[in-house]
């Protein structure tokens, strides 16, 4: 070829543009809050106000609401170290299902030396479980568990609308009018409180029954005194389902099984899509 035929190949435009000190930061750290609530401190909101009471050290020195961190610092809360998953880690949140029998309580430490559901749980190499609510020492049933503190607390909140299906038998006579006041709601201690769905398995005339429930909230034995409101006995109580996730048949009590992928994506999405 003759060099009055040759051109300089066009030079390729340089793509890599620097990045400044803030994005290399921003890439390898998060706000403090969000470490804490991902660890299953508390809600991100709630978490603010926490430290901006100065009651958060990182490695030693008062956090300030605004600081980052990456996760691998030394971090306390009221001087108890908290277990936080470094901002870097590209790990997708494990969710789980557990079976809880009657008897076990969903306290960390118990301490009048009862069972808890943390002593039946799979090994975390990175991070702890924190439960999503709770269940009375004798409810059983379901009960689901994340790596993700922040899911725990979005699920947990009541903008997320996520209903709770019950299995409960009880003792006594529960006609129609009864079961509509139960729907309509009735008033608690705490407020009104109401069931949105009712189906009763046998006779609504029989004295003792097996009856499944539905609520929206989590309110501590809201089920027990709902029925107890209307001078009705509960013998069983039973967790069958939280949101979209159904216990499954094949996870005895005491036994826990991992969701599926598909299942925390599912769980992800209606935090996300809650206001």
């Amino acid at each position: 070829m003759s060099d009055k035929h040759w051109r300089k190949p066009a030079r390729r435009p340089n793509r890599h543009v620097p990045r400044t000190p803030e994005q290399q930061e921003s890439d390898t750290t998060e706000k403090l809050q969000k470490v804490l609530a991902r660890a299953g401190v508390g809600s991100r909101r709630g978490l603010e106000k926490i430290i901006e009471e100065g009651r958060v050290l990182v490695d030693g020195k008062v956090a300030k609401l605004g600081d980052r961190v990456s996760g691998y610092e030394k971090i306390q809360l009221d001087s108890k170290k908290i277990i936080c998953t470094p901002a870097q880690s590209k790990e997708a949140p494990r969710v789980i299902m557990y079976n809880k029998p009657e008897g076990e309580v969903c306290t960390r430490k118990d301490p009048e030396g009862r069972k808890t559901i943390f002593e039946n749980l799979p090994k975390v190499l990175n991070g702890r479980w924190v439960a999503v609510g709770r269940l009375d020492i004798n409810t059983s049933g379901l009960i689901l568990l994340t790596t993700d503190g922040d899911l725990a607390n979005k699920l947990m909140h009541p903008s997320s609308n996520i209903d709770r299906e019950y299995r409960v038998r009880v003792f006594g006579k529960v006609d129609q009018p009864m079961i509509d006041r139960l729907l309509n709601g009735v008033e608690l201690e705490d407020g009104m409180a109401k069931f949105t769905d009712i189906s009763v398995d046998e006779e609504i005339d029989s004295a003792n029954r097996w009856i499944t429930v539905t609520l929206m909230e989590g309110r501590n034995r809201e089920v027990r005194r709902l029925w107890e409101s209307q001078d009705v006995q509960v013998s069983r109580l039973k967790r069958v389902r939280f949101g979209p996730i159904l216990l499954p048949s094949k996870v005895s009590r005491g036994r826990s099984e991992n969701c599926t992928e598909a299942q925390i994506k599912l769980l992800q999405k209606i935090t996300s899509e809650s206001k």
